[in-house]
């Protein structure tokens, strides 16, 4: 699925992903305590962390998935993602498409009320808008047959930096997923990705700065892949999962 939008470096970035049990996220978040803060969404979510719920589209014959699993350097991955667990409490939702281009990746979001996610879900159109991002995941949506496939959900805390560095750090809790073909599914049932461990990512734009150079070495973490999509899928579609990678 290769990608035919440019990177602009005011959205490409850097990401590092572990996965930590609970100690070591404790031992780590005091760490980063002197460089950085809890943003803004974090502060105001109760018990201090917040929900993220995304829907994320493949084809019929599952080409993100598979290319993800393959390791392909070039790729591109369509979500709509909502921050409430009804769509009575979700004020807007948000279409993202993400690019990846060797080891950067690129965001790019629109968000769109209630209405026109409800009218794309029904008929794969964005109604009465003038939008690049949305014009492209329309356009994406139609040339590879994409639909809907997995919903996946956890509870994030977020960091910013103290000194305003393009630097940003999360631990992503409860992570599961449940196989749907929107945000907001009756009764959805869920299956946990990795129980009992907490998801760190680092993003940014830059070089990280020492101190977490440091804090990396120090607390012996390990860069590992930790596709939400990727999990989500294989936990909710256990036949798609083959011994070779699936350890």
């Amino acid at each position: 699925m290769t990608s035919s939008v440019v990177l602009d470096e005011r959205n490409w970035r850097f990401e590092y992903k572990y996965r930590l049990p609970v100690d070591q996220y404790l031992r780590v978040r005091n760490c980063i305590a002197p460089y950085m803060e809890i943003d803004d969404y974090t502060a105001r979510a109760p018990e201090m962390k917040y929900l993220v719920r995304s829907v994320y589209y493949d084809s019929i014959f599952l080409n993100a998935f598979n290319e993800k699993v393959d390791g392909d350097s070039d790729r591109i991955k369509f979500r709509i993602r909502s921050y409430a667990d009804t769509l009575a409490k979700a004020d807007t939702v948000r279409a993202e498409m993400k690019v990846r281009k060797g080891a950067i990746t690129e965001k790019h979001g629109s968000f769109i009320n209630k209405e026109q996610y409800l009218s794309f879900i029904e008929t794969k159109h964005w109604p009465e808008v003038s939008d690049v991002v949305l014009e492209e995941f329309e356009r994406y949506v139609h040339l590879k047959t994409l639909q809907p496939v997995i919903l996946t959900e956890y509870r994030r805390e977020g960091y910013r930096s103290r000194a305003r560095e393009e630097l940003r750090i999360t631990f992503d809790h409860q992570v599961r997923s449940t196989h749907s073909n929107s945000l907001f599914p009756e009764a959805p049932l869920f299956h946990d990705h990795h129980h009992g461990l907490i998801v760190l990512e680092i993003k940014c734009i830059k070089q990280q700065p020492d101190w977490l150079r440091k804090l990396v070495h120090q607390n012996g973490l390990r860069i590992m892949a930790n596709s939400k999509f990727v999990q989500g899928m294989t936990v909710s579609y256990p036949t798609l999962v083959t011994p070779a990678w699936s350890v």
